[in-house]
């Protein structure tokens, strides 16, 4: 696609921008159904007026939102190379990404739309788990390059599901020997021990997100042979003190519900060629009144140490219904106005 400024149609300080869309590509594929993708572009860009003619798009109208569309255009046809459709929040969240990078509220050489979007970790059951965010990216590329990785930020943002398809994605590469997944039980307190059933039943609804994300990512049929020979074990934390955890991919979910005490504990069974994400939400803890949270204070006591690395995804990051984004907002200017 060429930007080109003329004197016929753009006014001064405006410009001009064709673009050709292949004709391996259906304009149904850039433009959406029903145009519902081009709608999207639309609503995002006010100052460019968007023309489509067969398989040609041009944009007239300020020279900086044309040269956004510009590029949203180019970052689409990357994306459609691969034979990765392009749907409505992909489109957005491209948009999102290449204004934050325009105004200088992104990082500088911060990665292109379509290197987010594209970037496969898992594939499985007929579906593709990818990153849908800059932040969520940047995550999953520290958990290769790091031992230690905490994924911290609120509900919806990918935290425990992208750390799950990494730990999948070891295991069937061979990195390691067994997935180990364990959650605090907090929330039960002592009512734990008048819920109706064994152990495993009573502990069973705290265990439950991580089994079906594991549902999402392995054949069903598999997963209790997996278990019962230890290459996967879902366990309470309490279950962990004791042991030395080697050749395993760890994910401690819920951390925000660890006290200091168990947090170290928890650190201190890392074990030879052996991998840890902890993920949380240090708005959301459960804990009675007066315990410290160990994932807030982890932060302070391993900032700057070598091989640990903290990710800190945000609102922005949510990929439930967009909905919850702004839910997660509100609540934190709620709290900041307190």
């Amino acid at each position: 696609m060429t930007q080109t400024p003329t004197a016929q149609n753009p006014a001064p300080g405006q410009a001009r921008a064709r673009f050709t869309v292949p004709a391996k590509h259906p304009m149904v594929t850039v433009l959406g159904s029903g145009d519902a993708l081009l709608r999207v572009i639309e609503n995002a860009f006010p100052g460019a007026d968007i023309h489509v003619r067969g398989n040609e798009v041009s944009a007239v109208g300020d020279a900086a939102e044309v040269a956004l569309v510009q590029r949203l255009f180019d970052e689409m046809m990357l994306v459609l190379r691969t034979g990765q459709p392009m749907t409505e929040d992909a489109v957005e969240r491209s948009i999102a990404m290449l204004k934050a990078a325009e105004d200088g509220s992104g990082e500088p050489g911060a990665e292109t739309p379509a290197e987010v979007l594209t970037q496969n970790i898992l594939s499985s059951r007929g579906r593709t788990i990818r990153p849908k965010t800059l932040n969520q990216k940047r995550y999953v590329d520290a958990i290769d390059k790091h031992t230690v990785v905490f994924g911290i930020g609120p509900a919806g943002t990918g935290k425990t599901y992208l750390a799950m398809a990494k730990a999948v994605q070891a295991l069937q590469s061979k990195q390691v020997n067994r997935i180990i997944l364990t959650r605090p039980a907090v929330e039960a307190g002592e009512r734990l021990g008048f819920l109706p059933g064994t152990l495993y039943e009573k502990i069973d609804p705290y265990l439950r997100p991580l089994y079906d994300a594991l549902h999402d990512m392995l054949d069903p049929d598999s997963i209790p042979r997996l278990m019962a020979a230890g290459t996967i074990e879902v366990a309470p934390l309490a279950y962990m003190r004791g042991r030395t955890l080697n050749d395993a991919f760890i994910i401690l979910d819920e951390a925000q519900n660890t006290s200091a005490e168990q947090m170290k504990m928890f650190l201190t069974r890392l074990g030879f060629d052996s991998k840890i994400v902890i993920t949380g939400d240090i708005t959301q803890v459960d804990l009675p009144s007066g315990t410290k949270s160990g994932l807030r204070q982890v932060q302070e006591i391993l900032d700057g140490v070598e091989d640990v690395h903290f990710s800190r995804l945000t609102s922005q990051d949510v990929v439930r219904h967009k909905l919850v984004g702004r839910i997660v907002d509100a609540y934190e200017k709620y709290d900041n106005g307190k």
